[in-house]
């Protein structure tokens, strides 16, 4: 899949400016609205954006920048505090332990941020159902139909992740992809490529069975985002070890992230980014339930709270937390993404909340089960396509009065 060459100096306006409401919508209507119709809509359906994404302007550059970039939490939101910065140059010195120790007395001392909901921030999928609705009403049409989000009009998609942090994770990638395969789902796995000697064989048979593999960085660290040299001497790396395994896909570790410095890497997605999460080194989010262009990749929020977080730092017992959210999710259509880790899930408690939750979407008929690449390669064909026709597996979807969704044949709409 062809994507955007590196363009030096891009800004951050750039990187986010094919995600507007009418790539996302792409509405099955002639003529097309006009790009007053749009403005006109988006001004209205600004109301329901956070005051920190709507203070500097109402144009969609500024809106995009301050949801999907998160520029709402200011230009320093990409940089560690000093704090963190030591912790991570001396976390190679510290004990596994008593490192997962000192980052659950640090996430518990967290809380959720005031700008943003959690764990469902509803602030964007309302804004674009409002810029739905106020097209449609300027056009005078009691349902507005659109390509659906998703192939065969399933309500939405489901992707299972694993980051392997450790040798003794990826130990347990077998047994883990055992476990998703007997509940008959397909899932993606990380590898760091430097921190321990990567098991080719093990890489291989996952891809055999149908699972997915991708990158977690080089080292385990915290550190690569020291600096914008240091992350781009890194990325090189990076995108060796990305051509040698085939994979083109990545997860940076912890979630470290900086949009503009990542456009170094020769990925067709990322997953390092995620809707609402005030627990992560990072905290913020994007509050977008679906996919959206960064720059020169295709970006997968992880929208379902991580594993460690849910349990060990929330004391979960139950996917209850996970099935909440799969639920707002599905009611807009968007992107149930969920990272777990083998490392943890060796854990009876958390193997138990992890296997509940898989039992409980197993009972479910109603998405699709997609690998990151699979979603990535899809979201991508649709925001391109201008017909169902174009795209294999399209069918058309309305929204009505009520917001709601529903498939109907052209013809029914027509008449």
């Amino acid at each position: 899949m062809a994507r955007p060459s590196l363009s030096p100096g891009l800004d951050l306006r750039g990187l986010y400016r094919e995600n507007t409401p009418a790539a996302f919508w792409r509405l099955l209507i002639e003529p097309q609205p006009s790009s007053a119709e749009w403005d006109a809509a988006i001004r209205v359906a600004a109301a329901h954006l956070p005051p920190a994404v709507t203070a500097a302007g109402l144009d969609l550059d500024t809106l995009l920048v301050n949801t999907l970039g998160e520029g709402q939490f200011g230009p320093e939101h990409w940089e560690l505090g000093t704090l963190k910065r030591l912790y991570y140059a001396v976390k190679p010195l510290i004990p596994r332990r008593l490192a997962v120790l000192l980052r659950r007395l640090y996430q518990k001392s967290m809380i959720p941020s005031v700008d943003l909901g959690w764990p469902v921030e509803p602030g964007y999928a309302r804004f674009l159902w409002e810029v739905a609705q106020q097209i449609r009403t300027m056009r005078r049409q009691p349902v507005l139909p659109f390509i659906h989000f998703w192939p065969d009009g399933r309500r939405f998609a489901f992707v299972i992740t694993h980051d392997v942090e450790t040798g003794e994770g990826q130990r347990l990638a077998r047994e883990l992809a055992e476990l998703d395969a007997s509940y008959g789902f397909r899932s993606s796995f990380n590898f760091v490529a430097e921190d321990y000697r990567l098991d080719l064989d093990l890489i291989e048979e996952l891809r055999e069975r149908g699972f997915e593999v991708g990158m977690h960085g080089v080292h385990h660290d915290g550190r690569a985002f020291g600096s914008r040299a240091k992350f781009l001497r890194q990325a090189e790396r990076i995108n060796r070890h990305l051509k040698r395994l085939n994979a083109v896909g990545l997860r940076t570790p912890l979630t470290h992230r900086n949009p503009e410095w990542m456009q170094a890497l020769d990925v067709e997605y990322d997953l390092s980014f995620f809707d609402t999460d005030p627990f992560e080194p990072l905290s913020g989010g994007t509050m977008s339930l679906w996919p959206f262009t960064i720059g020169r990749f295709l970006e997968l929020p992880y929208t379902l709270v991580q594993d460690y977080t849910a349990t060990a730092i929330l004391n979960e017992t139950t996917p209850r937390i996970w099935l909440q959210k799969v639920d707002f999710i599905n009611a807009y259509h968007g992107l149930a993404l969920v990272n777990a880790h083998p490392d943890y899930l060796k854990v009876g408690h958390t193997r138990r909340v992890y296997e509940s939750f898989l039992t409980a979407m197993r009972s479910r008929a109603d998405f699709w089960n997609a690998l990151p690449c699979e979603a990535a390669r899809w979201w991508r064909a649709r925001s391109s396509a201008s017909t169902l026709a174009q795209l294999p597996g399209a069918v058309a979807g309305v929204i009505g009065e009520d917001g709601r969704i529903s498939i109907e044949p052209l013809a029914a709409m027509a008449s």
